[in-house]
Formats: C-alpha cells, structure tokens, sequence
C-alpha cells in the first residue's frame, strides 16, 4: 500500500533539478541544430559546433568557460589504467570532488544521476503492478567493494573498465550523442529492479554510487531528527531510497543525524513524515 506524502517539495525540487540537468546537457547541442540522440537535425549548416560554446559537455566531461570538469570517479580509473596521475586531471576533478564532498556525496545519485530518475519510474511501475521483490539482496556496502574492483581491474586491463558498461552513460550520452554504450547494463538493471530486488543497482551494486558513499561520509548536510515530535511510524524507512537501514540511527536516538555515507538527501523521508519530526539541515560533518 502506497504511503501519502505529507508534501513533494523535495520530489518535486528533485524532478526540476534531474530533468534540469538532462536539458542543461542537452541544450548546447540544440541550440547550434546539432539534433540529439546522434541524428542530424537535417537543419541548414552548422555555422558553429556545441564544443564551442560557453558549456558542452556530459556527465563525465564538461567545458564551462573553458574550465574542465572531470567524474572523479573516471579520473581514478584513467589513472589506474596509466599507472599515472597529472596536474590536469586534478584540476578538473577537484571542483565536481568539493561540490558533492561538502554537500554530501551521494546528492548526485540522488539529484543528479539519470539512471536513478529512471529507477523511480520503475518503482512506481513496480507498485503499480503490485510486482513484489525482495528488499535486500545484497549488503549496502558491496557497492563499496565493486568500485575497489573496478579500479583494480582498471589497473590490471589498463581499460576503465566501469566506462565500458557504465548505464549512466546509456542515459546521458546516449540523449546527446546517441551513445550506445551501457545499454545492456541499463536493461539488465530494469529487468532485475522489476523482478528481483528493489533498488539492487543504487544500494548495492552501482561503483560510482560506491564512491560516492565513501565521500558522502562527511557533509555539511544531513538529515536530522527532532526526537519529540517522532512517533515511530515508519514511513521515513518504507520510502528510502538508498536504504532504510541508515535511518536506524536517528530512530533508535543513538544519533542526532544521518551520518551513514549512503544517505542521497533526496527528502523523501522528509516529504513523508507526518509530525515534520525529520529536516534537512546543516549539521557537523564529524559528529561525537
């Protein structure tokens, strides 16, 4: 049975910033008729090309104002794949790095990853259906495990190897260049989420949620709790969508705050409480 929201502020903020970003993305290429999805616009020439204007770019490489913005993630792999590390890469790095780092790492599942949009239409789907999947599959901080292995078989191929089934990349490249790569992974994804797990790709197996779970362990935000006001109803656990467990803490008193890595401060347990007993809101990155 579905649970009433109190409020979709934070679903709804969540949904301007997701299809935001696929727009942003998207937006350079249509304003110079470039079309999307790789195909021509079939439009009159091309005076000027994307990569030449104020921002172009995708989520794992960007141009703004001719600065460079990198995934730190397919940095670490390049460089584990060259058995070498430049200056370059760490600039362009370290910006995407600091925004998330001192946010929370894990907002970019939540905020800005295409394939979780995509996996909350599927739980929507799943509920519609009334298609029942197992909750937990595999311990949270496998995901942890499988970036490690990702970077050892980068090191070992010298390939980057998570690029070469990445279904992030199914989603945002393929919209704007009409990339191909990923696409098994993303439909295997949809098929297991469906029938097997719920939420098995983002809570256990995806290696760029893996690391970003390592950085989200510090942040100026968090989720917080007002003690009196909870009545230990539930919700906020029924709706999580990185794992209800990490919510434990803050329900048992043992913590003020969500501290675990894994939280993507999408404010869905907020949305949901009906004593506004949880927030989001500044809080220490090292608490005692």
């Amino acid at each position: 049975m579905a649970i009433k929201k109190r409020s979709h502020s934070f679903t709804i903020a969540r949904r301007i910033v997701q299809f935001g970003m696929l727009l942003l993305f998207a937006a350079p290429l249509l304003v110079v008729g470039a079309g999307l999805f790789g195909i021509p616009s079939g439009g009159e020439k091309i005076d000027t090309t994307a990569s030449m204007l104020p921002f172009f770019g995708s989520l794992s490489s960007s141009s703004i104002l001719g600065i460079t913005l990198l995934d730190p993630f397919a940095v670490l792999q390049e460089a584990a794949a060259a058995k070498t590390f430049t200056l370059g890469w760490l600039i362009g790095l370290l910006p995407i790095l600091l925004f998330y780092g001192l946010i929370r790492g894990r907002t970019f599942c939540g905020w800005s990853c295409p394939v979780n949009l995509l996996l909350e239409a599927i739980d929507w789907l799943r509920a519609k259906f009334n298609l029942k999947v197992v909750e937990h599959a595999l311990p949270r901080h496998t995901k942890l495990w499988v970036a490690v292995g990702v970077l050892v078989l980068s090191a070992i191929t010298s390939k980057l190897v998570f690029e070469m089934f990445n279904p992030i990349s199914a989603i945002n490249k393929g919209i704007l260049f009409g990339s191909i790569t990923g696409l098994v992974t993303l439909l295997a994804i949809v098929v297991l989420e469906l029938f097997w797990a719920h939420r098995i790709w983002c809570r256990a197996l995806c290696p760029l949620g893996g690391f970003y779970e390592a950085v989200g362990s510090v942040g100026l935000l968090s989720v917080k709790m007002d003690y009196d006001a909870c009545t230990h109803c539930g919700h906020c656990s029924a709706v999580c969508l990185a794992d209800p467990e990490i919510l434990d803490p803050v329900l048992n008193g043992s913590k003020k705050r969500v501290v675990a890595g894994d939280c993507m401060l999408c404010g869905e347990c907020v949305d949901v409480c009906p004593t506004k007993a949880l927030s989001i809101g500044f809080a220490s990155p090292f608490p005692k």
